[in-house]
Protein backbone atom coordinates (compact mmCIF):
# COMPACT_ATOMS: atom_id res chain seq x y z
CA UNK A 1 0.00 0.00 0.00
CA UNK A 2 1.48 3.32 -1.11
CA UNK A 3 0.95 6.55 0.78
CA UNK A 4 2.08 10.04 -0.16
CA UNK A 5 4.60 11.86 2.03
CA UNK A 6 3.48 15.37 2.96
CA UNK A 7 5.13 18.28 4.73
CA UNK A 8 3.91 19.93 7.91
CA UNK A 9 1.86 22.38 5.84
CA UNK A 10 -0.15 19.52 4.34
CA UNK A 11 1.39 19.85 0.88
CA UNK A 12 2.64 16.84 -1.09
CA UNK A 13 6.39 16.48 -1.34
CA UNK A 14 6.23 14.42 -4.52
CA UNK A 15 7.51 11.35 -2.69
CA UNK A 16 5.61 8.30 -1.51
CA UNK A 17 6.38 5.36 0.77
CA UNK A 18 5.26 1.76 0.66
CA UNK A 19 3.57 0.56 3.84
CA UNK A 20 4.69 -2.94 4.74
CA UNK A 21 1.93 -5.53 4.34
CA UNK A 22 3.41 -7.46 7.29
CA UNK A 23 2.69 -4.52 9.62
CA UNK A 24 -0.01 -2.40 7.98
CA UNK A 25 -1.80 -4.94 5.80
CA UNK A 26 -2.67 -7.98 7.91
CA UNK A 27 -6.15 -9.25 8.77
CA UNK A 28 -6.80 -7.56 12.15
CA UNK A 29 -7.20 -9.82 15.17
CA UNK A 30 -9.73 -8.01 17.37
CA UNK A 31 -9.28 -10.33 20.35
CA UNK A 32 -5.52 -9.68 20.41
CA UNK A 33 -6.25 -5.94 20.38
CA UNK A 34 -8.71 -6.38 23.26
CA UNK A 35 -6.19 -8.30 25.38
CA UNK A 36 -3.37 -5.81 24.77
CA UNK A 37 -5.57 -2.81 25.58
CA UNK A 38 -6.91 -4.60 28.67
CA UNK A 39 -3.36 -5.27 29.88
CA UNK A 40 -2.31 -1.66 29.25
CA UNK A 41 -5.23 -0.28 31.29
CA UNK A 42 -4.76 -2.89 34.02
CA UNK A 43 -1.06 -2.00 34.37
CA UNK A 44 -2.01 1.65 34.85
CA UNK A 45 -4.17 0.89 37.89
CA UNK A 46 -2.49 1.74 41.19
CA UNK A 47 -4.39 -0.87 43.17
CA UNK A 48 -3.97 1.12 46.40
CA UNK A 49 -7.65 0.96 47.39
CA UNK A 50 -8.25 -0.05 50.99
CA UNK A 51 -11.20 -0.12 53.38
CA UNK A 52 -10.97 -0.86 57.11
CA UNK A 53 -12.43 -4.13 58.29
CA UNK A 54 -13.77 -4.84 61.79
CA UNK A 55 -10.35 -5.77 63.17
CA UNK A 56 -8.97 -2.37 62.13
CA UNK A 57 -11.76 -0.17 63.47
CA UNK A 58 -11.18 1.76 66.73
CA UNK A 59 -13.94 1.01 69.18
CA UNK A 60 -15.00 -0.84 72.32
CA UNK A 61 -14.53 -4.59 72.44
CA UNK A 62 -17.19 -5.23 75.07
CA UNK A 63 -20.17 -7.42 74.26
CA UNK A 64 -22.94 -4.93 73.52
CA UNK A 65 -25.85 -7.04 74.78
CA UNK A 66 -26.48 -10.43 76.35
CA UNK A 67 -26.34 -13.49 74.15
CA UNK A 68 -29.88 -14.75 74.67
CA UNK A 69 -33.29 -13.46 75.56
CA UNK A 70 -33.33 -10.23 73.53
CA UNK A 71 -35.51 -11.57 70.73
CA UNK A 72 -33.00 -10.33 68.15
CA UNK A 73 -29.86 -11.73 66.61
CA UNK A 74 -26.85 -12.18 68.83
CA UNK A 75 -24.20 -9.45 68.54
CA UNK A 76 -20.76 -9.40 70.10
CA UNK A 77 -19.03 -6.25 68.81
CA UNK A 78 -20.00 -2.71 67.92
CA UNK A 79 -17.32 -2.89 65.23
CA UNK A 80 -19.30 -5.41 63.19
CA UNK A 81 -20.14 -4.37 59.64
CA UNK A 82 -23.89 -4.55 60.33
CA UNK A 83 -23.70 -1.51 62.62
CA UNK A 84 -23.26 2.13 61.71
CA UNK A 85 -19.58 3.03 61.98
CA UNK A 86 -18.53 -0.60 61.85
CA UNK A 87 -15.92 -2.15 59.59
CA UNK A 88 -16.49 -2.82 55.90
CA UNK A 89 -17.38 -6.43 55.09
CA UNK A 90 -15.15 -7.93 52.42
CA UNK A 91 -13.82 -4.48 51.53
CA UNK A 92 -11.19 -3.78 48.86
CA UNK A 93 -7.57 -4.53 49.68
CA UNK A 94 -4.37 -3.40 47.92
CA UNK A 95 -3.65 -5.64 44.94
CA UNK A 96 -1.72 -5.77 41.69
CA UNK A 97 -3.93 -5.82 38.59
CA UNK A 98 -1.16 -6.44 36.03
CA UNK A 99 -0.97 -9.65 34.05
CA UNK A 100 1.35 -11.14 31.44
CA UNK A 101 0.92 -11.42 27.68
CA UNK A 102 3.22 -13.19 25.28
CA UNK A 103 5.43 -11.05 23.03
CA UNK A 104 3.97 -12.65 19.91
CA UNK A 105 0.43 -11.73 20.91
CA UNK A 106 1.42 -8.15 21.70
CA UNK A 107 3.14 -7.84 18.32
CA UNK A 108 0.03 -9.22 16.60
CA UNK A 109 -2.16 -6.73 18.48
CA UNK A 110 -0.05 -3.77 17.39
CA UNK A 111 0.09 -4.98 13.79
CA UNK A 112 -3.70 -5.37 13.89
CA UNK A 113 -4.21 -1.87 15.29
CA UNK A 114 -1.94 -0.30 12.66
CA UNK A 115 -3.67 -2.29 9.91
CA UNK A 116 -7.07 -0.99 11.04
CA UNK A 117 -5.79 2.58 10.88
CA UNK A 118 -4.30 2.00 7.43
CA UNK A 119 -7.56 0.52 6.10
CA UNK A 120 -9.55 3.49 7.37
CA UNK A 121 -7.03 5.96 5.86
CA UNK A 122 -6.25 7.42 9.28
CA UNK A 123 -2.47 7.34 8.83
CA UNK A 124 -0.49 10.33 7.58
CA UNK A 125 3.22 10.19 6.76
CA UNK A 126 5.02 13.52 7.13
CA UNK A 127 8.61 14.43 6.44
CA UNK A 128 10.79 14.86 9.53
CA UNK A 129 10.35 18.22 11.24
CA UNK A 130 11.54 20.13 14.28
CA UNK A 131 11.16 23.54 15.93
CA UNK A 132 13.97 25.90 16.86
CA UNK A 133 12.17 26.95 20.02
CA UNK A 134 9.15 25.50 21.84
CA UNK A 135 6.07 27.42 20.72
CA UNK A 136 2.49 26.19 20.92
CA UNK A 137 1.45 28.63 18.20
CA UNK A 138 3.82 26.92 15.74
CA UNK A 139 2.38 23.51 16.54
CA UNK A 140 -1.16 24.80 16.07
CA UNK A 141 -0.11 25.94 12.59
CA UNK A 142 1.06 22.38 11.90
CA UNK A 143 -2.36 21.04 12.94
CA UNK A 144 -4.07 23.56 10.70
CA UNK A 145 -1.84 22.64 7.76
CA UNK A 146 -2.63 18.94 8.24
CA UNK A 147 -6.36 19.68 8.81
CA UNK A 148 -6.22 18.05 12.24
CA UNK A 149 -7.67 20.79 14.40
CA UNK A 150 -10.05 19.46 17.07
CA UNK A 151 -9.13 15.87 16.17
CA UNK A 152 -7.56 13.40 18.55
CA UNK A 153 -4.11 12.99 17.02
CA UNK A 154 -0.96 11.03 17.87
CA UNK A 155 2.37 12.13 16.39
CA UNK A 156 4.94 9.34 16.24
CA UNK A 157 8.50 10.64 15.89
CA UNK A 158 11.77 8.82 15.26
CA UNK A 159 13.35 10.14 18.46
CA UNK A 160 12.57 12.37 21.41
CA UNK A 161 12.25 16.01 20.35
CA UNK A 162 12.02 18.35 23.32
CA UNK A 163 10.87 21.43 21.39
CA UNK A 164 8.09 19.55 19.58
CA UNK A 165 6.96 17.94 22.84
CA UNK A 166 6.88 21.23 24.75
CA UNK A 167 5.03 22.92 21.88
CA UNK A 168 2.23 20.35 22.01
CA UNK A 169 2.05 19.82 25.76
CA UNK A 170 -0.83 22.26 26.35
CA UNK A 171 -3.01 20.80 23.58
CA UNK A 172 -5.53 18.30 25.01
CA UNK A 173 -6.18 16.30 21.85
CA UNK A 174 -2.53 15.87 20.83
CA UNK A 175 -0.07 13.25 22.02
CA UNK A 176 3.61 12.98 21.08
CA UNK A 177 5.37 9.63 21.27
CA UNK A 178 8.32 7.79 19.76
CA UNK A 179 8.32 4.51 17.88
CA UNK A 180 9.52 2.52 20.91
CA UNK A 181 6.70 3.98 23.04
CA UNK A 182 3.90 3.18 20.60
CA UNK A 183 1.33 0.75 21.94
CA UNK A 184 -2.04 -0.68 20.92
CA UNK A 185 -4.04 1.55 23.27
CA UNK A 186 -2.43 4.73 21.89
CA UNK A 187 -3.07 3.66 18.29
CA UNK A 188 -6.70 2.68 18.88
CA UNK A 189 -7.42 5.79 20.97
CA UNK A 190 -6.18 8.12 18.22
CA UNK A 191 -8.41 9.56 15.53
CA UNK A 192 -5.41 10.18 13.27
CA UNK A 193 -1.90 8.73 13.39
CA UNK A 194 0.82 11.04 12.07
CA UNK A 195 4.09 9.18 11.49
CA UNK A 196 7.36 10.85 10.55
CA UNK A 197 9.11 9.42 7.50
CA UNK A 198 12.13 8.12 9.42
CA UNK A 199 9.95 6.69 12.18
CA UNK A 200 7.99 4.60 9.68
CA UNK A 201 11.10 2.51 9.01
CA UNK A 202 11.61 1.99 12.74
CA UNK A 203 8.01 0.83 13.24
CA UNK A 204 8.24 -1.66 10.40
CA UNK A 205 11.54 -2.95 11.79
CA UNK A 206 10.12 -3.30 15.33
CA UNK A 207 6.92 -5.11 14.36
CA UNK A 208 8.10 -7.34 11.52
CA UNK A 209 8.14 -11.01 12.53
Amino acid sequence: MKIAVIDINGKKTGRSVELSDAVFGIEPNEHAIYLDVKQHLANRRQGTHKAKERAEITGSTRKIKKQKGTGTARAGSIKSGIFRGGGRMFGPRPRNYSFKLNKGLKRLARQSALSLKAKSNDILVVEDFSFETPKTKDFIQVLKGLDLENKKTVFVLAGSNKNVYLSSRNLKRVKITVSSGLNTYTVMNAGKLVISETCLEQIESNYTN
